[in-house]
């Protein structure tokens, strides 16, 4: 049996600081989890009850095996989750300076192992009869990994329900017009695009959501998500554009929910619902994830984020 979800990129090994409006400056408490965007997207896809698997590598160090217990704690197939040993498993340290948009500092080393992915890693079935393949655009900037994603892209011929998520992370690319470039030729090889506002003004040069769903559909794309951070979500197809306004919530970290929005995405496109309804749930899922401290450990199953988003329609608190 295919693969409902592989996804693609960075992994690591994520400490969140625990007091809120408080930067590394100051004193601060961590919490250990593991991280990263397509990581992130994979667990929020096998919570939801998806067989789904991510492409990456840790090092050959003692966070390595904890990175592969995690994983298989939260359902996510490690097939093919790689060793570089000599390599080290990167380290994230989130402060929560502010909580919506918390600060950041990856710690990748001269080459983190998941930038050492070779298209031989993955047997070209599995990759080409996923139903869903999900690439981060951060996979896109530099060593084997990049040159293997575009393989993949190229190996699926823009078939159904192949993602390009912008996920755009200034401090993993040389430059900004590297990043540009490599954001487009992955677009015209991609079905569905997601981004925040940012991004797509960094891969498009927009920055008004209906102008950006006009720009990525003109380039073959099926289904355009533009996230809106307080403002909920655009989702535009070529026949059909849906905007969800956001679920009130009470916000504890920014981090993350995007890439609850993504596996949820992925479960709703996947499960056939309506775009309104997919709208709907992945925005419920990236609510979800927002209103608590952890990423990977806070994503939802599939009953839990229904009653979440049947009570939250109506207005109540998270």
């Amino acid at each position: 049996m295919p693969m409902d979800l592989i996804t693609v990129g960075r992994i690591s090994v994520d400490l969140y600081a625990q007091e809120a409006n408080h930067s590394f400056a100051d004193p601060q408490t961590f919490i250990k989890s593991i991280g990263g965007s397509p990581t992130n997207v994979a667990v929020a896809a096998a919570r939801l009850g998806l067989s789904a698997a991510v492409v990456t590598k840790v090092g050959g160090d003692l966070l390595g095996p904890y990175v592969l217990e995690k994983l298989a704690s939260f359902g996510v197939d490690t097939s093919y989750v790689g060793l570089e040993p000599t390599g080290q498993t990167p380290v994230v340290l989130a402060s929560l300076d502010p909580p919506a948009d918390p600060s950041i500092i990856f710690y990748r080393g001269t080459a983190a192992p998941d930038t050492s992915i070779h298209s031989a890693d993955v047997p070209p079935t599995e990759i080409h009869e996923a139903r869903a393949l999900w690439i981060s655009a951060c996979a896109l900037a530099t060593g084997a990994t990049a040159a293997a994603c575009f393989e993949w892209l190229e190996l699926r011929g823009r078939k159904v329900h192949t993602f390009i998520d912008l996920d755009y992370r200034a401090s993993l690319w040389s430059d900004a017009g590297s990043a540009c470039a490599a954001a487009q030729r992955a677009i015209e090889l991609s079905t569905v695009v997601v981004g925040n506002i940012a991004e797509c003004e960094m891969a498009i040069g927009q920055t008004v959501p209906e102008i950006i769903a006009d720009e990525l559909l003109a380039r073959g794309v099926t289904l355009a998500c533009i996230k809106l951070g307080g403002d909920g979500v655009l989702l535009a197809t070529a026949t059909e554009r849906v905007r969800i306004k956001p679920l009130q919530i009470q916000l504890v970290c920014g981090l993350g929910a995007g890439d609850a929005f993504g596996g949820a995405l992925v479960y709703g496109l996947l499960s056939g619902l309506e775009l309104p309804a997919i709208g709907e749930f992945a925005n419920g899922a990236g609510a979800y994830v927002a209103a608590r401290l952890m990423c990977a450990d806070s994503m939802p199953d599939l009953v839990t984020l229904a009653d979440f988003i049947s009570v939250h329609r109506k207005g109540a608190p998270a």
